[in-house]
C-alpha cells in the first residue's frame, strides 16, 4: 500500500488535464490498485464503521475525461454518502506537488437542491466542521499526529475545495511513508471517528451549515411539481446534507412547540391569545385592550435564518402592518428516538411591527401563465396523430347480422 501511495505521489509532478501516459498510470493506481487493496480489508473496515460489508463503499477518482489535479480514494458507508458530493467520508487526498498525502475525515462540498447540486459556501463547510469536532474530541485526545488544517497546494478551484471540508487528517510525507500495517491501522482509527459522526448525524435535528429543513423541502417540492428531471447520479442521501427532510409528524411536533412557546411569550406580556391558524392565513390573534396583533409563527430546528412564507401570508401581513408580528422559534430540539417525535426547547425571536421588504424575499418557484388556450401570432400548435390501437386490443360492438 505504501508503494502505491508513493507511486501516485511521484506522478503528481507530471499532472496535466490531458490523458497522458503518466496520467493513465496514475488513474490505474487510483481507480483500481488502491481500492482493490483496501477491499481486501473490507471485513475489518466495515466492522469498525458499523455497517455490513456490502454497505461499505470504496472508490477512487482522478477525473473523467479531463484529469483532476487532486486525485482521491475514499471509504464510506454507502447509505450515508452515496456519492463524493454528499455526506461524510474518509479520503486519501494527494497533494499537487506530490510531497504528501492526507488521510482526511472530509465531507461533500456540494448540496442537493432537488434538481441538481450546488457548491457549498466555505463558511457552511466550516460550520459543519465546527459541529463535528466536539463529537470527536475525546477520541482524538489519544492521538497527537492529527491535523485540523490541510494544505494540498492546489491551483484549481476544485482541488482547493477539499481543504475547508477537512475535519481532521493524518499527514504522510513522501519520504516517510509508513508501512502498510500502520496505514491500515490509521484507516481503521479514522473510520472509528467517521462512525461517531454518522451516529450523531442521524439524531441531529439540524447541523450548522446545512440548509434549513423547511427551505430544503420547499425547494425539492417545487422541483418535483415543476417536473424537474434529475440525473441518475443526483442521488440524495438519507440525510440531505445535507439536511433531513422532515416527516409530517415531525412538522406537526415543531409547529405545536413553536405555537406553545409563542403563546406563553405573548401571555406574559398581557395579551389574550387565540389560535386561528386552522382558518386564517396567520397563526395567533392577539388582543390587549384596544390593541390587535396578527402574529405569524414559524418553528424550526435550524438557527432560524430562513423561514418559508406563502404568498397569502405575505400579502395578509403587508395588509396588517403595523399591527402584525413575526415570531421565529428556532433551535428547537427534535427527539426522534420515540415512536412519535417530541419537540422541546427553542429560542424565541419576535419582530413587531413586521415590515416585509422585497429584498428579504427569495422566489422558490413561479406559476407561469401560458397562452395555450388563446394562441397569438408566432405560436404553432400541432394536433397529435390519433393513437394507434393494435387490432387485437380493439374493443367495440359488432354489427348485427
Amino acid at each position: 500500500m505504501d508503494d502505491l501511495l508513493g507511486s501516485v505521489l511521484d506522478l503528481q509532478g507530471a499532472w496535466t488535464a490531458s490523458n497522458t501516459d503518466e496520467m493513465r498510470k496514475r488513474g490505474v493506481h487510483i481507480r483500481q490498485g488502491l481500492p482493490a487493496l483496501l477491499r481486501e480489508h473490507s471485513a475489518a473496515l466495515a466492522n469498525v464503521l458499523g455497517v455490513a460489508v456490502e454497505e461499505l463503499g470504496v472508490e477512487g477518482r482522478d477525473g473523467t475525461g479531463l484529469k483532476t489535479e487532486i486525485p482521491w480514494v475514499r471509504v464510506c458507508a454507502r447509505e450515508q454518502s452515496p456519492s463524493a458530493t454528499t455526506g461524510w467520508y474518509v479520503v486519501y487526498l494527494f497533494s499537487a506537488a506530490g510531497d504528501r498525502v492526507y488521510l482526511s475525515l472530509n465531507q461533500g462540498t456540494t448540496v442537493w437542491t432537488g434538481g441538481d447540486f450546488k457548491a457549498r459556501k466555505v463558511e457552511d463547510l466550516r460550520a459543519r466542521v465546527g459541529w463535528a469536532l466536539p463529537l470527536l474530541a475525546e477520541r482524538m485526545a489519544t492521538r497527537s499526529d492529527l491535523h485540523q488544517a490541510i494544505s494540498l497546494g492546489a491551483r484549481t478551484q476544485l482541488g482547493r475545495g477539499y481543504e475547508p471540508g477537512n475535519v481532521v487528517a493524518v499527514e504522510y510525507f513522501r519520504e516517510a511513508l509508513p508501512s502498510q500495517d500502520v496505514l491500515i491501522m490509521d484507516l481503521l482509527y479514522m473510520l472509528s471517528l467517521l462512525r461517531i459522526v454518522y451516529a450523531a448525524e442521524l439524531l441531529a435535528p439540524h447541523i450548522p451549515g446545512d440548509p434549513t429543513p423547511e427551505v430544503l423541502e420547499a425547494e425539492q417540492s417545487a422541483a418535483v411539481v415543476a417536473g424537474r428531471r434529475s440525473s441518475r447520479r443526483a442521488t440524495r442521501p438519507t440525510r440531505s446534507g445535507q439536511g433531513f427532510r422532515l416527516t409530517a409528524a415531525e412538522r406537526r411536533a415543531i409547529e405545536r412547540r413553536s405555537v406553545h412557546v409563542a403563546t406563553h411569550f405573548f401571555e406574559a406580556q398581557g395579551w389574550s391569545v387565540k389560535d386561528v391558524g386552522d382558518r386564517e392565513s396567520f397563526d395567533l390573534l392577539l388582543r390587549r385592550g384596544e390593541e390587535r396583533l396578527h402574529a405569524e409563527i414559524k418553528g424550526t430546528t435550524s438557527a432560524g435564518n430562513d423561514v418559508i412564507l406563502t404568498r397569502a401570508e405575505v400579502e395578509k401581513q403587508r395588509r396588517y402592518y403595523p399591527a402584525n408580528a413575526l415570531v421565529v422559534v428556532h433551535s428547537i430540539v427534535l427527539d426522534r428516538t420515540e415512536e412519535e417525535p417530541v419537540a422541546s426547547g427553542g429560542v424565541l425571536h419576535c419582530l413587531s411591527p413586521w415590515l416585509i421588504a422585497d429584498e428579504d424575499l427569495t422566489v422558490i418557484s413561479y406559476a407561469y401563465r401560458t397562452q395555450v388556450s388563446g394562441g397569438t401570432t408566432g405560436q404553432t400548435e400541432e394536433t397529435p396523430l390519433p393513437a394507434v390501437v393494435p387490432p387485437q386490443r380493439q374493443v367495440g360492438r359488432l354489427p348485427r347480422a
